[in-house]
């Protein structure tokens, strides 16, 4: 009825008689909230309420690199039934915008029930995606777990974190607006989620690849604090910021890219954004690659490093689940016939010494692969051996540190191996996306749609949602899944039979702990 009353005063309000106006009576059974902001109407779609493209925020374009500012209030009844446009970025197949503070939310019923709050931070490092990719439509999530689900745009690449601070006092956030801008939108959810049956005091964050690492951040980061009571990362790890002098280093090479002088980046303010895109391509000082940009340690917004010297005292309260998969770096390649996926004994440890990105020996790392897995081909030296000294580091290094605290923490590994290609791209990084959303028919899944699928799905869903709910992946009454503790470093195998493993990839941990750990982009 509340629903119902609320568009009847819009048409009311409107000076029309509902007899007068058919195509909005008919809209009657569709769901309108109310937020501190104005009013939004969703969709109604297989019993579930849905609203897309709702405002968090203003138009970024007038206040360009500054923090984000709330959004002006409305009167009317705003249509929330298309998703928002995403940051600019280099190559996305959705509409875009420097106008891209929007949300989505799939929600049981705007019934005042209470229900956990799950919010999805996309990936595509810091650069690009949205909340709009149809793997992470909330949809099965939302209806199988009874919660609520949001996903999120914000700015990226240069617009977000570009730091422009140490050249002009105009731009004081600039390195981190892309996080001040996650901040806005939980602060959204902290004062809105009631109206669309959620419990702004149980709200859980997840996110894989960048997304992971975008909370990893938060949970260093003063702003965030009590804006998310979980915390759960998929193949997203930030154990280090971006020092402030390579981004401002990082911020010239993109400035000369732009022929914009540095004593002068006011100029970026009169650029139209598709110039700034084109920047992006300039070469990274630091790294290999196109320029890297990322949150910063600005002694502002971020004053510490998320997991250096040790895990944040700041978040040390918050259960966090730690998750990688068995072969993240399949995922890294240009397509099934990628020269990685035939490489010869020979070419093998040139290979790993552009792979790996620490510094060790790569004759080293061949011989004590091939002596700890002797059916090893060298491509699955390659992969495996990138995945455990490149992309798990990280995971390893923010569970010890969490453990040293010791702060509540569980870490799994997905086994499970697309069947897609022969499986050849094995439990390549990504694909616990669709089964944690359940999307494994969307676009890009690889998941398959087999039985064996649907159960890997089930299982990573009910325990993302026990945690969501509980504050624990085993629920209320206790399950298989023990918190991670050293020495034993209890994991979680998602496959077709879940299992508890301890400490699952000891030799491989132990060869690349004799180095430093370097985090990608710093």
């Amino acid at each position: 009825m509340a629903d119902l009353y609320l568009t009847r005063r819009a048409v009311l309000g409107a000076g029309l008689s509902l007899a007068a106006a058919p195509a909005l009576a008919r809209a009657g059974g569709d769901p309108v909230a109310a937020t501190r902001h104005g009013r939004v109407r969703g969709l109604r779609q297989d019993g579930l309420c849905v609203f897309k493209g709702i405002r968090y925020g203003a138009d970024t374009r007038p206040a360009r690199f500054q923090a984000p500012r709330p959004p002006a209030p409305w009167t009317d009844v705003r249509d929330a039934l298309a998703f928002g446009p995403a940051c600019p970025q280099t190559r996305i197949d959705e509409p875009t915008s420097e106008d891209c503070l929007f949300l989505n939310v799939w929600t049981p019923g705007l019934d005042g029930a209470r229900r956990p709050v799950m919010v999805y931070l996309h990936g595509g490092a810091y650069a690009s995606g949205s909340g709009a990719h149809p793997l992470t439509d909330g949809a099965r999530l939302a209806a199988s777990g009874d919660v609520v689900v949001v996903t999120v745009n914000h700015r990226l690449n240069a617009f977000g974190y570009a730091y422009l601070a140490r050249l002009s006092p105009r731009f004081p956030d600039s390195g981190n607006a892309g996080m001040l801008d996650i901040v806005l939108a939980l602060r959204w959810v902290r004062d809105n989620i009631a109206a669309f049956g959620g419990d702004p005091d149980r709200v859980m964050l997840f996110g894989q690849s960048g997304g992971g690492a975008k909370i990893a951040t938060l949970m260093g980061m003063p702003a965030a604090q009590g804006l998310f009571h979980r915390a759960a990362t998929m193949s997203g790890q930030q154990v280090t910021a971006s020092g402030p002098l390579h981004a401002t280093a990082r911020a010239r090479a993109w400035l000369a890219a732009l022929k914009v002088p540095e004593t002068a980046p006011e100029r970026l303010l009169e650029l139209p954004a598709e110039a700034l895109v084109e920047g992006l391509s300039a070469a990274d000082p630091v790294l290999d690659g196109p320029v890297y940009f990322g949150p910063v340690l600005d002694e502002t917004w971020l004053t510490r490093h998320p997991f250096w010297p040790d895990a944040n005292p700041l978040s040390a309260h918050i259960p966090m689940i730690l998750g990688n998969t068995l072969d993240e770096t399949r995922a890294f390649v240009r397509g099934p016939d990628d020269p990685r996926f035939s490489l010869t004994w020979e070419q093998l440890p040139e290979a790993l010494a552009k792979g790996l990105v620490v510094d060790i020996l790569p004759e080293h790392v061949i011989a004590e692969y091939r002596r700890l897995f002797p059916a090893y081909g060298p491509s699955d030296i390659y992969f495996a051996a990138t995945t455990a000294g490149r992309s798990w580091r990280g995971q390893v290094i923010e569970a010890e540190m969490r453990d040293a605290v010791p702060a509540p923490t569980w870490v799994y590994q997905l086994n499970y191996r697309s069947p897609v290609d022969g499986g050849r791209w094995g439990a390549f990084h990504s694909l616990d996306i669709g089964l944690v959303f359940g999307t494994l028919e969307a676009r890009d899944s690889r998941t398959g749609t087999g039985p064996e699928a649907r159960a890997v799905s089930d299982a990573m869903q009910r325990a993302f949602v026990d945690f969501a709910r509980h504050g624990d992946p085993n629920g209320a009454t206790g399950g298989m899944w023990p918190p991670y503790r050293l020495p034993e470093r209890a994991t979680l195998i998602f496959d077709a039979n879940p299992r508890v493993e301890n400490d699952p990839r000891a030799a491989e941990r132990r060869l690349f702990a004799k180095v430093p750990y370097v985090q990608p982009g710093t």
